[in-house]
């Protein structure tokens, strides 16, 4: 949830990026870190695991007002994918405000996919967090590969709930995509927030993420 230090006059949020092993998720986390001015973010960390890793770190956009002269910043995580860390994941998913659910294109890795999305939920469950009340935005990585699984198909196996979610095609390693799937989720967060403040919509101009 967010958290608001009235000492700096910040509004956190936490978004976290989950999917599959190898999928694209550190990559996404990497070239953010890259492209954001180093004025505005903190150092990139990494808690590693003997085959995985969390990464960490958080930043400032320019520009972005929450409410009454409050800056947004934003934490982003890695979770890390394979099916041992699961208590990290859910250790990392607690408190959080919006996700992103990076999945691997490639048509081998549709099992995979469908693995991680539904470990997920119970981790969500586990934290007694519902996802129908969270923000979250499908990113369909790796397009740029050789043997992807056609969008509509990839729709069909994990964004088919009552509920659908926007999503984006993209090539983290190029950097397709990785900033307006970024900026989806947290223009969404950031309404919400003003929606539950009980302001009125003019009162928050949130700007695009940009490098």
């Amino acid at each position: 949830m967010a958290v608001v230090n009235h000492d700096t006059k910040e509004v956190s949020f936490k978004l976290v990026y989950c999917g599959t092993p190898m999928g694209g998720k550190t990559t996404n986390l990497q070239y953010i870190h890259h492209r954001i001015d180093g004025s505005q973010r903190g150092d990139l960390v990494s808690l590693a695991t003997s085959s995985d890793r969390t990464l960490f770190f958080d930043f400032l956009p320019i520009q972005t007002v929450v409410i009454n002269g409050y800056r947004t910043r934003f934490m982003l995580y890695t979770v890390p994918g394979q099916v041992h860390y699961n208590a990290t994941r859910q250790m990392v998913l607690k408190g959080v405000d919006g996700i992103i659910f990076v999945a691997d294109s490639q048509l081998d890795r549709m099992e995979e996919n469908l693995t991680a999305w539904r470990s997920m939920e119970r981790n969500l469950e586990d934290n007694r967090t519902s996802l129908s009340s969270l923000p979250v935005v499908f990113q369909y990585n790796k397009r740029d590969l050789e043997k992807t699984a056609p969008v509509q198909y990839m729709e069909y196996v994990l964004n088919n709930g009552p509920r659908r979610f926007p999503f984006y095609e993209s090539s983290a390693s190029a950097g397709t995509n990785v900033f307006a799937t970024l900026n989806a989720l947290a223009q969404e967060i950031l309404q919400r927030f003003h929606r539950a403040a009980a302001r009125p919509p003019s009162a928050v101009k949130p700007e695009a993420v940009t490098a």
